[in-house]
């Protein structure tokens, strides 16, 4: 039956493949990455609720969990990329952390399979989220003609600010953010068209004619396999990278000089 409706399923899928089946009156608009993307918020959610439920002084497994999480980015990334001003940030940037890596980790989920930072919407959503956080903070700080000053005049000779002044402005106002959303989409949607290349890749050598291509479908699928463990690597490492380069911005709009 299974080989039935593997034989009638259409080949290649189409755009209309990321949508569920309607629920009610919902409407196509939920589509799978929209669930997973409320499922990864969801679990984030609930693991933080149940662990600090009821806090002890000797934690739970749970607890424990949880607390090395958060001090993990706040020591490791909120303290010692801004400085002790970080500690305020720590909040947001554990939750980013745990939510992109929770999102992350669904590439490798049976029966999900594909990461929601796959789609270049949602790391650009993420990325708009700390764009206006340290655009808000920069201000807030040094005003906002002093912050278009502290984000793009560097301490060069005067003749060589006509050609420095729009390449620092490119990169605090553009390439920043755009290249903080490129990454992570472009690691995750890497990762999911590997896996589904050697994947679908051993089914077409074990159902090619020739004899000799048969044996090498196992290759493809071990491949597969190596690469399921990789893949794990880097939703951990992406999600670290993403909040790095968040303290790191929101560092240099917080700094006293450029």
């Amino acid at each position: 039956m299974s080989g039935l409706v593997l034989a009638e399923a259409p080949f290649p899928p189409s755009v209309n493949d990321i949508f569920p089946p309607n629920i009610g009156d919902i409407g196509p608009w939920l589509s799978k990455f929209t669930l997973f993307i409320w499922l990864a918020v969801a679990i984030v959610l609930i693991f933080f609720l149940v662990s600090y439920r009821n806090p002890k002084l000797v934690p739970t497994k749970k607890q424990w969990l949880a607390e090395s999480v958060y001090g993990f980015v706040r020591e490791g990334v909120a303290k010692d990329v801004i400085g002790h001003e970080g500690l305020r940030f720590a909040p947001y940037l554990a939750s980013l952390f745990c939510f992109i890596l929770v999102a992350n980790v669904f590439a490798i989920v049976p029966f999900i399979q594909v990461s929601p930072m796959a789609h270049i919407a949602f790391p650009l959503m993420l990325a708009l989220c700390t764009y206006a956080l340290y655009l808000y903070q920069g201000v807030k700080k040094h005003g906002f003609l002093g912050y278009l000053k502290h984000a793009t005049v560097l301490p060069a000779p005067w003749f060589m600010q006509p050609l420095l002044l729009p390449i620092e402005a490119l990169q605090a106002f553009i390439l920043q953010p755009a290249t903080l959303a490129l990454r992570l989409f472009a690691n995750m949607f890497a990762g999911h068209m590997l896996l589904l290349v050697f994947t679908l890749g051993g089914f077409a050598l074990l159902n090619a004619e020739s004899l000799f291509l048969k044996p090498i479908s196992v290759i493809s699928w071990g491949m597969t396999i190596l690469l399921t463990f990789f893949e794990l690597l880097v939703a951990a490492l992406q999600a670290y990278v993403f909040t790095l380069l968040t303290a790191n911005y929101l560092a240099g709009t917080l700094a006293e000089e450029h």
